[in-house]
């Protein structure tokens, strides 16, 4: 039987520990790609973070108290005059702008980063949690760049898993929240909670698909090409096409 390596702070990211354990962001990788997915298990194709991308972990950084290593880690964030570039001066603006809201804050207050692992649809699964209220609730932040771009990432399938999580390893099953602050010009920022049901749905899709996913993982089912995306575009091979394909509405 395999014994899994126990989590911390340090190995929580490591290829061994995303090979062992499902987590919310591998679980979407399987839903867009399955050969991009299986590609990032095995360390192949390690996409490179984006600048937005950046943003919000800098502000994750800051929440969590690990922000002198984060720019440590990501010299991208300075200039060559070593001036902060003027996005990470936007995420400074939304640091002292939650910093100074009393009630995001409150949601803030939890145990920051806390790591719990599970068993659930009979796979192990990890998860770190932004922000856990013992008792209370259980809220992930989220620096977005508006808030209709929410719904398409599709965090009510991270609130189920970690609601679901939460309930596995301490018996309470907790509401779960977004803290989010938004990248516009004049930042905005609000408290959502995910509906019961609409985590009850996205729990639902997960017992679904798992199955299949976890037989892929496993080396039983030769993992889909989406075609589409931007690892499969770095392994394809050109081929001759039609013209009128770029016509058809898609």
């Amino acid at each position: 039987m395999l014994r899994r390596i126990q989590l911390n702070q340090s190995n929580y990211y490591s290829p061994k520990a995303n090979e062992q354990y499902f987590s919310v962001s591998q679980y979407k990788d399987f839903i867009k790609c399955e050969a991009m997915a299986m590609a990032k298990i095995s360390g192949v194709y390690k996409p490179e973070m984006t600048r937005a991308m950046l943003i919000g972990s800098f502000v994750d950084a800051y929440f969590e108290g690990t922000i002198e290593q984060f720019i440590q880690e990501n010299p991208a964030v300075f200039t060559r005059k070593q001036e902060l570039r003027s996005e990470f001066r936007k995420a400074n603006e939304i640091i002292s702008r939650i910093k100074n809201d009393e009630l995001f804050m409150r949601f803030m207050s939890g145990d920051k980063q806390r790591i719990m692992t599970f068993e659930l649809f009979g796979v192990p699964w990890k998860m770190k949690m932004d922000s856990y209220l013992q008792h209370i609730c259980i809220t992930d932040l989220k620096v977005v760049a508006n808030y209709r771009s929410l719904p398409y990432w599709r965090y009510d399938l991270q609130g189920a898993l970690y609601q679901k999580g939460v309930e596995i390893v301490t018996g309470e099953q907790l509401p779960f929240y977004l803290a989010v602050a938004t990248k516009e010009r004049v930042i905005d920022l609000d408290i959502f909670q995910i509906p019961q049901p609409s985590l009850d749905m996205g729990l639902n899709e997960v017992a679904v698909n798992i199955g299949h996913f976890a037989e892929v993982k496993a080396g039983y089912v030769e993992p889909t090409y989406c075609g589409k995306c931007d690892y499969c575009k770095s392994i394809k091979a050109a081929k001759i096409r039609n013209y009128n394909e770029l016509l058809e509405v898609t």
